[in-house]
């Protein structure tokens, strides 16, 4: 999210090593067969799921460290040459592209602190039919512009309070004027705007309502997401946990009762929408990986800044493509190693409400 006080880094409080890629590096057997390509829609995975939906960390590094994502040591980020360049994140793009994936969100950490992350948008956006990003909002006001002309369609920002004080210290250092006028920013350029919180029990459940007034009053759509345990359990609690039916009941006691939403739009991402009965022109998300699984509906894969692909957010194996890439790999070395790692995508992840089942992957390193 947003920025850290001037001249500060998050990532430099500490020196504990929070690596993008924890757990076995997968390579792919030599007498793997990949299924023949689809002629007639996307790639499926192991348990015939379309895969539409790419999401492409730029980064490891971010200008916030919310206290739900970064542990209070920091992190030591990645090597500058151990990312992805962009000639090499257009590359597995493309392919990606040509095997039927529609949507590619960027993410980070956060992607608008990538050098020139405007050029990599204009790269991309011709290769797919949707290129949107999640942000924390703050370089917005100068940047919302510039994306658009380059071919951005959207933008996801983290807006977890609407508390100038509160927001600072979830943040470590965000300033909420900033972040509103990059919302704001980002409406005035045109690009489709939703709005992100991470529900928290005993932090911003009493703030619900008012988020969602928040969101309704600028013509956007919010989306609560359920806390998850990532990074082995270290960052949840469960006495944080506010469950989906929770949000609903408290929306329902602020605004009367919630329908579902005419159009499903999990077709391309997790969130399940629900609308007010009185004025269904009001909607709102819940993304609710602990309480209400949606994996049955997943349609994505996720792509590290350093080039790790994971099938699966719940899990820790992963396949590196940059290596494939730097070793001479060509496209279709590139769509094998993609298909093995379709084939192993396992049913769903396997996240508890006491934290257990936690993979050992970061949320600023995975980009959510």
């Amino acid at each position: 999210m947003g920025s850290a006080p001037s001249g500060s880094d998050p990532g430099a409080r500490g020196r504990l090593r929070l690596p993008v890629v924890a757990g076995p590096a997968l390579a792919v057997p030599a007498d793997f067969a990949p299924p023949a390509p689809r002629t007639d829609g996307p790639t499926l995975d192991a348990q015939h799921r379309p895969l539409r939906y790419l999401r492409v960390s730029v980064t490891d590094r971010c200008n916030f460290a919310c206290t739900y994502c970064v542990p209070d040591d920091g992190i030591a980020h990645q090597a500058r040459a151990d990312l992805l360049s962009f000639e090499e994140i257009e590359r597995v793009v493309a392919v990606f592209a040509a095997l039927g994936v529609e949507r590619v969100r960027l993410t980070g950490g956060e992607p608008t602190v990538r050098a020139h992350v405007v050029d990599l948008v204009a790269r991309l956006a011709p290769r797919v039919r949707e290129l949107v990003m999640t942000t924390n909002g703050h370089r917005l006001p100068e940047l919302a512009g510039p994306l658009v002309a380059a071919g951005l369609r959207g933008v996801n920002v983290s807006l977890d309070t609407l508390d100038a004080e509160r927001f600072a210290r979830l943040t470590s250092g965000g300033d909420l004027a900033t972040v509103i006028a990059g919302i704001d920013a980002a409406r005035a350029a045109g690009l489709e705007v939703k709005l992100n919180a991470v529900a928290l029990a005993g932090e911003n459940d009493d703030e619900l309502a008012a988020l969602c007034r928040f969101a309704w009053e600028r013509g956007v759509t919010l989306r609560f997401i359920e806390h998850m345990p990532l990074s082995s359990g270290a960052l949840y609690q469960a006495t944080r946990e506010l469950s989906a039916a929770t949000i609903r009941a408290a929306l329902t006691a602020a605004f009367g009762p919630l329908v579902p939403a005419d159009r499903d739009r999990r077709a391309v991402g997790p969130s399940r929408y629900w609308a007010l009965a009185a004025d269904p022109r009001r909607e709102v998300g819940i993304i609710s990986a602990m309480t209400e699984h949606f994996c049955d509906d997943c349609n994505r894969v996720r792509l590290t800044a350093d080039g790790a692909l994971h099938a699966c957010l719940g899990h820790d194996d992963a396949i590196s493509l940059r290596d494939l890439l730097r070793q001479g790999g060509s496209d279709d070395d590139v769509r094998r190693a993609i298909a093995y790692a379709l084939a192993g995508k396992r049913p769903g992840h396997e996240f508890q409400r006491t934290g257990a089942g936690a993979p050992g992957k970061h949320m600023i390193a995975i980009g959510g």
